[in-house]
């Protein structure tokens, strides 16, 4: 595999950024390699700056659901922006994406567009704490809710505890408003709201945590949150920046059924441009300023050409089959190499839910806390490595999932599957 251009690129590219990238992940530290510059996509394929072909299942960590380029997508954008490309006031686009999601989620009256994800999560956690009056936050080890302080924490040192910051520059105080609980485990929780009554703001959790492996939890997990924070009087949140318009339409809510009082969306409702949403009943919603008394603002919020992807982008999931055959091809795909790597006697699996799936280099048990994942990356290093030479492109990180999308055909899917069998032979021998 050719890598003269993409090297050069990035020795230059470390004159400018930190690190040579504008997000940590991109910098293929963890896999020992030089990160790859990608020069175009189209369908399920992109294309780098030394034009090697990858089949591409990272889809810009997930949004790109409908694959590289797709025409609906291209041509809305296209003409959005014939007509300007940001106003700084309102749009009849953001009514027409707002309708597309409100009218499929009936959980939420209304919601409030921003620039990305964890802009979105940050504004609602401040709803939060404004609707209810109190301060204190518990998040879930495993779980990642975005870069703004309150929410980068891991875990101490007890069954229910104050996290510690997981970056420098977060002050302690921050800290302290956050309690970290282990997931999957019901105990903690009841422990936690025994502690803190009438302290807790929120119970925020990605109700499928896809940010540090697939950690799927035991059915029931979200019923019992919701009923605790009902008994409680405290918002239960669900993130849905990663699972919102991906394993469904109304995301993991509509697939387990269990009604959180917050959500929060991103990536996928801009078609691929930066963007957020987050939404609640019209109750909660009342707080936010200019009708409450919680300030959220944003200039770029609701962009008219992010707002056109997204419509253009949601209008295609909403059609009938949509989703179910995307899990279809997902496990036509996983299924074939999962098949292969029991056969073969592999401590392998690839772990799915709808469209997502995650590496797992332990076949043993379901792994559904962040602390049961295997820290040594080793086999996962050695076959992205492999993968790459053999033209399929996967996220630089073993504790990343990966994204299916409407371009894979079953073809295309066929051809990643044997590249990907003929990869794990290639570092399991």
């Amino acid at each position: 595999m050719k890598q003269t251009v993409s090297k050069a690129l990035y020795e230059t590219a470390k004159k400018y950024f930190p690190g040579g990238v504008n997000s940590p992940v991109r910098a293929f530290k963890s896999v020992d390699g030089t990160p790859l510059f990608i020069k175009k996509g189209n369908g399920a394929y992109i294309w780098d700056e030394d034009d090697n072909e990858f089949i591409d299942f990272c889809g810009s960590w997930g949004p790109l659901i409908l694959g590289h380029n797709h025409p609906a997508v291209y041509s809305k954008v296209v003409e959005a922006l014939g007509n300007g490309s940001s106003f700084g006031a309102p749009t009849r686009l953001e009514n027409e994406l707002a309708e597309l999601i409100l009218t499929r989620n009936s959980f939420i009256d209304k919601l409030r567009f921003t620039s990305s994800g964890t802009e979105a999560v940050m504004s609602a956690i401040r709803l939060a704490r404004g609707y209810t009056g109190r301060n204190k936050i518990v998040k879930f080890e495993g779980c990642y809710h975005g870069h703004s302080d309150a929410l980068l924490v891991k875990a101490g040192s007890g069954l229910v505890t104050f996290g510690n910051s997981s970056s420098a520059g977060i002050p302690e105080a921050f800290v302290n408003e956050t309690l970290v609980l282990p997931l999957n485990n019901k105990e903690a929780v009841e422990q936690c709201f025994a502690e803190y009554k009438d302290q807790i703001a929120c119970v925020i959790i990605e109700p499928i945590p896809a940010n540090n492996g697939l950690l799927l939890q035991e059915e029931g997990f979200l019923t019992f949150l919701r009923e605790v924070c009902t008994a409680n009087g405290a918002l239960l949140f669900f993130d849905e920046v990663i699972s919102g318009f991906r394993v469904a339409f109304g995301g993991a809510t509509e697939h387990y059924g269990v009604i959180p009082d917050i959500v929060s969306y991103g990536k996928i409702i801009g078609g691929g441009l930066p963007v957020g949403a987050y939404g609640a009943k019209k109750e909660i919603m009342a707080q936010i300023s200019p009708d409450g008394p919680v300030y959220q603002a944003g200039t770029l919020s609701g962009n008219p050409v992010a707002m056109a992807a997204g419509i253009a982008q949601l209008t295609e999931l909403s059609k009938p089959g949509f989703y179910e055959d995307q899990k279809r091809r997902t496990h036509l795909f996983t299924d074939k190499i999962n098949a292969h790597a029991k056969a073969k006697g592999y401590h392998f699996e690839l772990v799915t839910i709808g469209s997502i799936y995650w590496i797992s280099f332990d076949d043993s048990k379901r792994i559904r806390k962040s602390e049961d994942i295997n820290p040594d990356m080793t086999g996962f290093k050695h076959l992205h490595r492999a993968l790459l030479e053999r033209g399929v492109y996967l996220g630089p990180s073993g504790y990343e999932v990966g994204f299916v999308s409407a371009a894979h055909t079953d073809e295309i899917l066929e051809v990643a599957a044997t590249r990907f069998i003929d990869a794990l032979d290639a570092i399991m021998s």
